[in-house]
């Protein structure tokens, strides 16, 4: 069975998708022991904390500005050692306030486990359970801003040594911001923050039974592009074999109108594609903004989401819906497929970049088989692109792994005894024949793995509730509103995908075309840095040569029209 993994967070928009990750771990425990399929081992480590009381943190090392952890803050040393760390605990607490409502400096507190978390890690010192006790919080105090910065909706458990704060930059400051991908590489060329990292990363990679490697997300479009770059460096040169997964996450922008942020973040965009794809066993670029390049495009939407593209608290979370899913495969535990056999099972060729999609929730209508649903969707998946490109019908890619997760694999046959089948995929058996099949009909030719789990993505809080009222308490689609006042949706169902797809070479070439016209003179700011304008100019050809990893023939030279028309 496939081993730990190690996760890495990088900056601030990483810190937000991460943070509706851990809260997904937290919401997949509390659900019924039967349905998980998915090993929480993975990605927590278990100890004893004070008192005897089982605990599970993330095993994570996030890097992060001075200020960019709101009041997050390390703790004091327990007066009882726990059995797997080296003897303090800390525990971050927001306690909810009247109307279930938490404010931006609520806070999280830091106390001494045997003083402030007695009982079992299910309860609070009131008894109650952690959805109502440590973050109750309404979709309008959200809506209004109070959400400032990630640790604000952060509902789990940290170690000290989860923290890592860069004191030589601020968080959203007016100066001192971390705003080149130069700035980023000098950081980690310090040797005491390389000594600091390095030592967090033994902690955690010292007590894995079998390390199968890392996760890092990381912020593509400001200086923590750079960060990625050396962590990423670092870590293929100290753990070579162990698969190490990037994904490079941007949130919806809204700095077109400054054009030194908009070219700011066009070139750390490419250096960070090109950085860390070398240094990764496989990198995805992953947003909800319409495109990377200089021309603004709106938004991902989604049929059944109504969410405000400009809250990161948001978009953080249907990222983080998507993740939790693309990741499944060396997560099951049924599985003996590793994060490093995901990797080569889509990077074929030098094709180290894959794109993102994601259908969240899958619109599965209640009371219908998965072959009655797919028979909806032959001709085009009810995916959408998450990694910024000008969306487009794509009928091909070079390989796939697709994750249907929320599927009840029991009734999803539609059996017609002595009729006419309704469609060929009604003739299989079992859940996965039928989306293996699927697959095949929609991309022939391609290599395909998929995988269906029952275990939905669980959206309990703080996870937001901006789902449509066609949605029932499992995110099934109703044929109508309900005439009543709906349910939350506690669980939805998703499908997602990673491919190595022609796509590729329209979001990479676009880019590149986009920053070869680049006076970088103008912006020599930029430059003085770190970064040398002909290592610049070399990684735009590296780019240019990546983006031509993924022609096909006709479909390639159409690519190139297109973005030579931009």
């Amino acid at each position: 069975m496939p081993g730990e993994a190690v996760t890495l967070q990088l900056g601030q928009f990483a810190g937000c998708v991460g943070a509706h990750w851990w809260g997904l771990q937290a919401a997949a425990l509390r659900s019924p022991a039967e349905a998980a399929e998915l090993r929480a081992s993975a990605l927590l480590r278990s100890g004893r904390a004070a008192g005897g009381r089982e605990a599970l943190t993330p095993r994570l090392v996030a890097l992060e500005l001075k200020g960019g952890v709101g009041t997050l803050r390390p703790g004091r040393a327990s007066p009882e050692a726990p059995v797997a760390w080296d003897g303090e605990v800390a525990t971050y607490l927001e306690p909810a306030s009247a109307g279930g409502s938490a404010p931006r400096d609520a806070g999280h507190r830091t106390e001494d486990a045997s003083s402030d978390r007695k009982g079992s890690s299910s309860t609070s010192s009131q008894g109650t359970s952690p959805a109502t006790s440590r973050l109750t919080v309404s979709q309008e105090v959200y809506s209004g801003g109070s959400v400032q910065v990630w640790s604000d909706y952060l509902n789990v458990d940290l170690h000290p040594k989860s923290i890592y704060v860069i004191h030589q930059y601020m968080h959203d400051g007016e100066c001192g911001c971390l705003e080149a991908f130069g700035q980023g590489e000098s950081l980690l060329q310090d040797p005491g923050c390389i000594e600091e990292l390095e030592d967090r990363l033994h902690f955690y990679v010292e007590e894995c039974d079998y390390l199968q490697g890392f996760q890092v997300l990381c912020d593509l479009h400001n200086g923590f592009s750079g960060v990625g770059a050396k962590v990423t460096e670092l870590l293929c040169d100290e753990y070579s074999g162990k698969g190490i997964l990037t994904w490079g996450l941007t949130p919806v922008t809204s700095d077109v109108g400054d054009s030194q942020k908009n070219f700011y973040r066009l070139m750390n965009t490419a250096l960070g594609i090109v950085r860390l794809s070398s240094h990764s066993s496989l990198f995805c670029p992953l947003s909800l903004s319409g495109s990377l390049g200089i021309k603004p495009q709106p938004p991902v939407t989604f049929p059944y989401i109504n969410y405000d593209a400009s809250l990161n608290y948001h978009s953080g979370a249907i990222l983080a819906a998507a993740l939790d899913t693309f990741t499944a495969p060396y997560r099951l535990c049924s599985s003996q497929g590793s994060m490093m056999h995901l990797a080569e099972t889509l990077t074929v060729s030098g094709r180290k970049v894959v794109a993102a999609w994601a259908s969240v929730p899958f619109p599965a209508l209640r009371g219908y088989s998965l072959p009655d649903t797919l028979c909806a969707y032959q001709q085009d998946v009810p995916w959408k692109l998450l990694s910024s490109c000008r969306e487009q019908k794509v009928s091909c890619c070079f390989a796939q792994s697709v994750v249907l997760r929320g599927i009840c694999k029991e009734n999803q046959i539609s059996s017609y005894p002595g009729k006419q089948l309704a469609s060929p995929l009604h003739a299989y058996e079992s859940t996965e024949q039928i989306l293996q099949y699927y697959l095949h009909t929609v991309f022939p030719g391609a290599f395909s793995t998929s995988h269906v789990l029952e275990q939905p993505c669980h959206t309990l809080p703080p996870y937001p509730q901006f789902f449509s009222p066609l949605l029932t308490r499992q995110g099934f689609l109703l044929d109508e509103p309900p005439s009543y006042s709906s349910a939350a949706v506690e669980s939805i169902p998703v499908l997602a995908a990673l491919q190595s797809s022609p796509v590729l070479r329209t979001l990479l070439y676009s880019l590149y075309k986009d920053l070869q016209k680049l006076n970088t003179r103008r912006w020599a700011c930029f430059f003085s840095a770190g970064v040398e304008e002909d290592d610049f100019r070399e990684a735009l050809e590296e780019l240019r040569t990546l983006s031509q990893c993924y022609e096909t023939g006709f479909e390639a030279d159409e690519s190139e029209d297109e973005a030579d028309s931009d």
